[in-house]
């Protein structure tokens, strides 16, 4: 089954491919499926912002398509960056604004989760959106070179999401916890 990612980020679309593509799914970019467009993220929840994105490829395409909103929570922050993880601070910047952030702050207080809303709206443009998470801590410094975004900081048990293989992490982040609820949902279990 062909299924349209509402977004052009390479990263995301190598995370998909690598979980949908096993269960039967083959996975298109939006600029691909001829829907290059960036959708105005205006929503307060992660859910919202991927609805918004998953409706702004379904009105040009009406395929299947998927679409997904995440970010960081970090709790000795009141929840920041959240639904503003890609804008909190320029490109390369972000994690060492959190590190300074949380500059003094105990390992026990430094408790944090990666969150992933994923919202699904089929041909008939009918829609559901399912929710992962992934628990974790956010650690003292920078570590490893796999990954992207927050991942060089974000500590799953003693290493970093960087420091995990890829396949790794495609089995324990907030992404593939949202895309197996996903497979769940689609196959009306």
């Amino acid at each position: 089954m062909k299924i349209i990612l509402a977004s052009n980020n390479k990263n995301k679309l190598r995370e998909f491919k690598n979980i949908l593509e096993p269960l039967g799914y083959e996975v298109l970019t939006q600029s691909e499926a001829g829907a290059d467009i960036e959708a105005d993220e205006t929503g307060t929840t992660f859910e919202e912002n991927a609805y918004i994105k998953a409706k702004a490829a379904y009105d040009i395409t009406h395929l299947p398509v998927i679409a997904d909103d995440s970010g960081l929570e970090v709790d000795a922050l009141g929840g920041e960056p959240g639904i503003y993880s890609a804008r909190y601070a320029e490109e390369g910047k972000r994690c060492a604004k959190v590190l300074s952030k949380l500059e003094g702050v105990p390992d026990e207080k430094r408790t944090a989760r990666f969150i992933c809303a994923v919202c699904y709206i089929n041909e008939k443009g009918e829609s559901f959106t399912v929710k992962g998470v992934c628990e974790g801590k956010i650690g003292y410094e920078k570590r490893g070179t796999n990954g992207f975004g927050y991942d060089p900081i974000f500590m799953y048990g003693d290493r970093s999401f960087a420091e995990l293989s890829a396949e790794e992490k495609d089995s324990v982040s907030h992404r593939a916890d949202a895309l197996r609820k996903f497979e769940k949902r689609i196959k009306g279990e």
